[in-house]
């Protein structure tokens, strides 16, 4: 049976289910790039290009379902961005905070299978990438980081149906930034798959090094590993490492403050117990002995901070991020020693990057 964000794609139906929806006739957009009105309006006319277009109209069910779901989520995040720019009104950011947004819904109200759920949230996040790819300070890296998670022939047909459902003076020249952007999938050879690297090193090294070549195979003198978990509290950290590295060595921050009888809401307690790890995960890495990062790491920005420490004494790296379906994550939670309340758990949620297949040697998802 093919998930569907919904069975009733009647705009009426669609405000009066989803308040997100609704926020959306409340939203204005630039006259210049959308003289057609609000996010509400530009909204229902990209679904219906979308819907009209015969590429759209060939793919198989399911695939159709993850598209119209991305269009109805790809300008969500316009309701907290939109801003006043002198006589033009933008909305920086929409797209990366969309993502998020996109996911929370699918996880706690609509609930979709981990990589559906993903590929639309990837979907919002990357939405503007064909109309202005060749605008990134590295074109190639920003397409080749973009394809290891969506799947770009989709990408290509919601960016049309978002050119198309507009009323501007530039509709063309958008339409001919997506053919070009289709040739340039096509050349980088990522177009109906992700790029293929030779290994997981050569990958993770491409997207860390600056004017690198997806070509290169760099020499491997890692030694070590350090299994770096990731994941919202009360997802089952502890209990993967048990199960699956038992007798590993485990650096823990949660471990560090209850030792201690350190509160998290401390932020200098919270530093000391950073630097306390930070001292035990380096004795560990200068004796290339394996060992367990234990932390929620939800963040994109916080975990390059680890894995640079990491890497920096030539560990490899592997990235495992957890998570368990949305009822059974408030059960875990609720049944812990050291519970966190909803509120805190909502707010992490909000926050949370899923790893991306390029930020370690190796990612896994356990789902």
């Amino acid at each position: 049976m093919e998930w569907t964000i919904t069975k009733n794609k009647e705009w009426s139906h669609l405000e009066q289910t989803f308040p997100w929806v609704a926020d959306m006739q409340h939203v204005p957009q630039d006259a210049v790039h959308h003289a057609e009105g609000n996010v509400a309006i530009h909204t229902r006319m990209v679904l219906q290009a979308l819907q009209a277009a015969a590429q759209y109209q060939a793919l198989p069910p399911q695939q159709q379902q993850i598209l119209w779901a991305a269009a109805l989520l790809h300008d969500v995040e316009k309701r907290s961005t939109t801003q006043q720019e002198g006589s033009h009104i933008t909305a920086p950011g929409h797209a990366r905070r969309g993502e998020r947004t996109a996911r929370a819904v699918l996880y706690t109200q609509v609930p979709a299978p981990f990589a559906i759920r993903e590929q639309v949230a990837a979907l919002v996040r990357y939405h503007g990438l064909p109309l202005w790819a060749m605008e990134k300070p590295d074109p190639v890296k920003s397409l080749l980081e973009a394809s290891l998670r969506v799947q770009m022939p989709l990408l290509a047909l919601l960016a049309e149906a978002d050119a198309r459902g507009r009323i501007c003076a530039d509709q063309q020249d958008l339409l001919d930034r997506v053919e070009l952007f289709r040739a340039f999938c096509d050349e980088q050879q990522c177009w109906q798959t992700p790029r293929r690297f030779a290994d997981g090193l050569a990958r993770f090294t491409y997207f860390r090094k600056e004017n690198g070549s997806p070509e290169y195979i760099p020499y491997d003198d890692l030694k070590g590993e350090v299994i770096m978990l990731s994941g919202l509290p009360g997802m089952g950290k502890d209990t993967f490492l048990k199960k699956h590295y038992p007798g590993l060595p485990v650096v823990s921050l949660d471990d560090i403050r209850r030792r201690h009888k350190l509160k998290p809401e401390d932020t200098s307690a919270t530093g000391w117990a950073v630097q306390q790890a930070k001292l035990q995960a380096r004795e560990y890495l200068r004796q290339g002995q394996p060992f367990a990062w234990n932390a929620t790491n939800i963040t994109r920005s916080l975990r390059t901070q680890w894995i640079d420490l990491f890497v920096s004494y030539k560990a490899r790296v592997r990235l495992v991020y957890i998570e368990v379906p949305y009822n059974d994550w408030l059960r875990q939670n609720n049944n812990r020693e050291h519970a966190v309340p909803h509120a805190a758990l909502m707010h992490l949620l909000q926050k949370l990057e899923i790893p991306a297949p390029h930020e370690a040697h190796e990612v896994v998802y356990v789902v």
